[in-house]
């Protein structure tokens, strides 16, 4: 990464934790190392087909004789932040607050094809909240994760919500059996992509009885029709939806439209589905037109944590897609708000020592008052140097002769 780069990255993962810090949230550390066995729980979805596995170290590694992957590994990278938090909270528990709001910000690695946005090792920046059963967990994340968006100055994006229980029980409606749920999840979170009628022909091309497949996607489409789609499925999803539910999700929206400290829009989509299967209950995605995927994401894992400590503990994250919020503030060509001035001194090879010190004193003294100086030795090609230099974000030049 050039130093351009890096420091458009360093003023966003600044601001990401003074705007986090403001709600609340306080930073930890997880290992980027995790035991093979955590990562391969069947919690993460697709991306557990993506773990880069570590080899056993010394004498425990013996490949000869090895019948299987899983004697010769015993480790991996983390593909995302939240198994490693969930273990993280199982040790500590005891000595955090509840409920914990959490703030994590590292490397994680997925063996994925690179592309635009996309790569092997990248930045995830999470907000979590452990220990609160209530929708405030979901209001306060998506008003943290919003709030630093319009600082970012992004606006007139959309936050679209949706409930692993209402996908669940508009299936569970139509028929379907509670294991054929995550096929069926599968299918319509392809919606964006194949339309409705690509969602209907691979539902019956899966074999599922097109009964059912008729009554799911009349039902969307009556869902679509409705003025107050809430309102509908609590009618048609009565007995089945457990209450509550649709309560939740209008708190959610009427909170966070009142306190919202920018523009954009909230909307309940149905057809959000998230691919972790760790999900139990509200979900959230936040889009943009200026990319062609999601930016942010997240919802609620109830049952994560149990895992490791055999009791479960409410848990709901909110995760910001860094690298694709850093892709699209430099192809808009970013530049950091009250930034100091920047001036490069370029000084005579050869120069006297006494002479340097006066240099080093004046640089000195404009460090003092907040002006970023660099002090380096001139070129003979100076005016290729100074174009470089202005590349940097280099204002104002000043020569040194030894004369």
């Amino acid at each position: 990464m050039l130093p351009a780069e890096m420091q458009v990255r360093d003023y966003v993962t600044g601001l990401i934790k003074e705007t986090y810090k403001s709600f609340g949230f306080s930073p930890i550390e997880t290992p980027c190392v995790e035991h093979i066995e955590n990562l391969c729980s069947k919690q993460g979805g697709d991306n557990e087909k993506l773990i880069f596995k570590i080899m056993k170290r010394g004498d425990k590694l013996d490949v000869k004789n090895a019948e299987s992957e899983s004697e010769v590994t015993d480790s991996g990278l983390r593909y995302d932040l939240t198994v490693p938090l969930s273990r993280f909270y199982a040790n500590h528990a005891n000595e955090l607050p509840s409920p914990f709001k959490a703030l994590q910000i590292g490397s994680v690695w997925r063996a994925d094809q690179p592309q635009h946005g996309r790569f092997r090792q990248f930045v995830q920046c999470d907000i979590d909240i452990l220990g609160e059963a209530g929708c405030l967990a979901e209001i306060e994340l998506i008003l943290a994760t919003t709030t630093l968006l319009g600082r970012l100055n992004f606006s007139n994006f959309k936050v679209r919500l949706n409930e692993r229980r209402i996908l669940k029980a508009m299936a569970l409606y139509s028929g379907f059996a509670e294991e054929q749920f995550d096929q069926v999840f599968i299918i319509l979170d392809k919606m964006d992509k194949i339309g409705w009628d690509g969602v209907k022909a691979e539902l019956t091309e899966t074999g599922f009885d097109m009964e059912k497949v008729e009554r799911y996607i009349h039902m969307f489409a009556e869902l679509q029709e409705s003025e107050d789609g809430l309102g509908y499925l609590e009618e048609k999803l009565s007995g089945i939806l457990e209450d509550g539910v649709i309560g939740n999700l209008r708190t959610i929206r009427k909170s966070v439209e009142s306190a919202k400290a920018c523009e954009f829009e909230l909307v309940f989509d149905p057809t959000l589905v998230r691919g972790m299967s760790y999900y139990t209950g509200t979900i959230f995605e936040i889009e943009m037109e200026e990319f062609s995927s999601s930016v942010a994401g997240g919802g609620r894992y109830d049952r994560m944590i149990g895992k490791f400590t055999g009791k479960d503990v409410p848990a709901c994250g909110f995760s910001i897609g860094f690298e694709r919020i850093i892709t699209i503030l430099m192809e808009q060509g970013f530049e950091i708000p009250g930034a100091s001035v920047k001036k490069a001194y370029l000084v005579e090879k050869k120069m006297p020592a006494e002479k340097l010190t006066e240099v080093l004193k004046e640089a000195k003294a404009e460090r003092e008052n907040g002006v970023q100086v660099l002090v380096t030795m001139m070129n003979k090609n100076k005016k290729f140097q100074k174009e470089q230099l202005m590349k940097e974000g280099y204002e104002e030049f000043r020569e040194f002769f030894n004369r």
